[in-house]
């Protein structure tokens, strides 16, 4: 998968957050997303995973060298965000059900399997709701690393997590990002370590 983007810009109001963002990522490789809070790393990553418009400039998707139409996107990507929610309603098992019937896992991956990665068997059969914080982070992590997408897209991924779930997360993207697009918006270099390529969200403000 290439993601292209071109003279990309956001606005909110009249304020813009980022402009004139010339990018092109590659399927094998890491980015960083970097800069101060404001400076739009966050945003970028919604445009990129098609959560939101841009202002002006475009994105343009490829696999295998063909265009990939914007109602189809979607179904290419995976993101963890601290903004996005788990069913609390449901145990870990279920919730990963769920997910699994709109947005299948990777090939051979089974539930079972998953929950023993993040190191929550023991509380599989929990309701969410009384998950800490930092359980709950590792439940957004495996619907999104574990999902069968070619691009992946973390905002903060290490949110809530202590050391033990810093090492999950880690252990995750060396056993199952190598091959994929992998854009990671943080300023922490835990959380950004392995990337490849770091991008500056300052050198993107409006003059």
């Amino acid at each position: 998968m290439t993601i292209s983007l071109s003279d990309a810009g956001k606005r909110y109001n009249r304020e813009w957050v980022f402009r004139h963002f010339q990018y092109q990522f590659q399927s094998g490789n890491a980015y960083a997303i970097s800069g101060p809070n404001g400076s739009g790393k966050s945003t970028l990553l919604q445009a990129i995973g098609s959560a939101l418009m841009l202002n002006e400039g475009k994105i343009i998707y490829e696999q295998e060298q063909k265009q990939v139409s914007a109602e189809s996107v979607y179904k290419h990507i995976s993101i963890c965000a601290p903004y996005l929610e788990v069913i609390e309603e449901m145990t870990v098992r279920e919730f990963l059900e769920f997910h699994q019937s709109f947005k299948p896992f990777l090939a051979g991956v089974e539930i079972p399997f998953i929950i023993e990665k993040i190191g929550l068997s023991k509380a599989e059969h929990k309701q969410i709701r009384y998950y800490s914080s930092g359980m709950k982070q590792r439940v957004k992590l495996a619907q999104c690393i574990f999902s069968d997408t070619t691009i992946v897209l973390l905002d903060e991924p290490c949110t809530n997590l202590d050391t033990e779930g810093i090492s999950v997360y880690q252990n995750l993207i060396k056993d199952y990002c190598t091959s994929r697009l992998v854009i990671v918006s943080s300023n922490d270099e835990v959380e950004t370590g392995f990337c490849s390529e770091q991008i500056n969200m300052g050198d993107y403000k409006s003059k």
